[in-house]
């Protein structure tokens, strides 16, 4: 959660752009459609209400912080909309309830756990007060009445880090990030061993090598 990563970064893979990838073998036609549903989610909440909207946005922005050199994920969008088509995970730890409950539960609490120490609301901490109330509840350190009896520590772990977590990282921005090329069906990958590459894969810069990375991963389709 450091403000490091708001900061202009040296990206691992430079030039490499997943979205090149939509009209090749790489990606098929279900691909194409969850990937432009994603690409279109609404930046304006669905399933919470503005006051957990404004929460979770705050919360996201500290859980995943992003760099500034490229336009950010729209974390809080894509867990509100899966809020609202009601995707679960196929499993529940039976101390939690629902997904959607847990978060209007869990951000309204975190809201009540901010009036009572800063006499404001999460969104309106600075981000190191944030931090240290995220801690707290990861560490099961919170108890205010609004969490219902939901533990902090569970709803941290199985709802907040999973949540946020997986819907930054479903995203193409973080794909062409981390050098991933999406599910790649039909095509596949084919050199699955240790240190190789297929041609259709990303090539990660080599420290100095930034510029002939770039070059490469401008070709990949």
């Amino acid at each position: 959660m450091s403000d490091e990563n708001h900061k202009p970064h040296a990206s691992r893979y430079p030039g490499y752009d997943v979205l090149r990838k939509r009209q090749t073998p790489s990606w098929d036609e279900t691909t194409r459609r969850v990937v432009d549903a994603r690409l279109a989610v609404r930046r304006e909440p669905t399933f919470l209400d503005d006051a957990a909207w404004r929460t979770l946005e705050a919360l996201c922005g500290r859980v995943v912080p992003q760099p500034a050199d490229r336009p950010p994920v729209p974390v809080a969008a894509l867990v509100d909309e899966r809020l609202q088509r009601g995707q679960g995970d196929g499993y529940r730890d039976a101390r939690l309830p629902s997904a959607g409950d847990a978060w209007r539960w869990g951000l309204a609490a975190l809201d009540a756990e901010s009036r009572t120490r800063h006499d404001v609301l999460f969104h309106q901490l600075d981000d190191g007060q944030q931090d240290a109330l995220i801690t707290k509840m990861q560490k099961g350190e919170l108890s205010d009445a609004a969490w219902r009896g939901m533990p902090p520590q569970l709803f941290f772990t199985d709802r907040v880090l999973h949540d946020i977590c997986g819907a930054y990282y479903s995203h193409p921005a973080s794909w062409s990030e981390i050098g991933f090329g999406g599910p790649a069906s039909p095509r596949g990958y084919v050199r699955l061993v240790a240190g190789r590459r297929d041609p259709w894969e990303a090539v990660e810069a080599a420290p100095g090598g930034e510029d002939e990375a770039r070059k490469e991963n401008e070709r990949v389709r």
